[in-house]
């Protein structure tokens, strides 16, 4: 686990900033990180490197070193308060630490094992099983339509996906043994288990152009932020319990259709 910000800072000190040239900045900029990754040839894996920069609103895992990350930037509002409870903090933050751990085990993470090896560490059957339940992810997404003329790429966001869905259990169950089988207080007129579903809901609101969003339709493997709240919470039976949604409703996905792969 890698929190806010390294422990040993990268040495800017060769990199020439000015205010003369922004395209100039890029360039030498590049040419800089260019040079470092070279000299990285040879060299012992230094796992104590950073992906991101502690200034990004982001995080994410890594299969080859086996290490989630949250830079400093995304450990506050709306993904994490310290003023706020405890159902809030879960379902923001904790859904995130929990989709970057089920990374490890997405169709892509659970192709490598505990050493960041690409490697079959599963069994047959197990394999198998699990398809047929990702599968299930793929084809709802699949029925997404972004655009009156282009759905979600099941198959192009199935790791982002599975990801958000193992997140969200993952989270939930964290908060709830945190209450030691006690029930919070309504705040705001909402349950404990409501604040927990709608934080999540509030991580993801976003305002996107079309044509943007159709680009990304194309080229990104996370679904629209939308759908990444309609997917994964008409799968959960937490969900529909916390807002008393019966079946047949339009946020409870048909028993046969809905994937529960963990």
């Amino acid at each position: 686990m890698k929190i806010a910000y390294p422990d040993h800072w990268k040495d800017y000190g060769p990199l020439a900033i000015d205010r003369m040239s922004y395209a100039g900045n890029i360039l030498r900029s590049r040419v800089f990180e260019f040079k470092r990754n070279l000299a990285k040839l040879g060299q012992p894996i230094d796992r104590n490197e950073w992906g991101m920069a502690p200034q990004t609103v982001n995080a994410y895992y890594s299969p080859s070193m086996n290490e989630i990350v949250f830079p400093a930037a995304i450990l506050q509002p709306p993904f994490f308060d310290a003023k706020a409870d405890d159902a809030c903090n879960y379902g923001g933050i904790g859904a995130v630490i929990g989709h970057e751990m089920t990374h490890g085990f997405d169709d892509s993470g659970s192709q490598f094992d505990a050493d960041g090896n690409l490697k079959n560490w599963w069994q047959d059957a197990d394999r198998a099983a699990y398809k047929a339940r990702t599968d299930l992810v793929a084809k709802q997404f699949d029925g997404f339509m972004a655009l009156p003329d282009q759905a979600v790429n099941g198959k192009l966001t199935l790791g982002e996906n599975i990801a958000d869905l193992g997140g969200l259990k993952i989270a939930f169950a964290a908060w709830k043994h945190t209450l030691q089988g006690t029930a919070p207080a309504p705040i705001d007129g909402f349950t404990g288990e409501q604040r927990f579903f709608l934080t999540f809901a509030s991580i993801w609101r976003n305002n996107i152009r079309e044509a943007s969003l159709r680009v990304r339709l194309n080229t990104d493997p996370h679904s629209p932020g939308k759908f990444r709240v309609l997917g994964p919470l008409s799968n959960l039976p937490e969900f529909f319990e916390a807002f008393g949604c019966p079946e047949g409703s339009a946020m409870v996905r048909p028993a046969a259709l809905r994937p529960a792969i963990w």
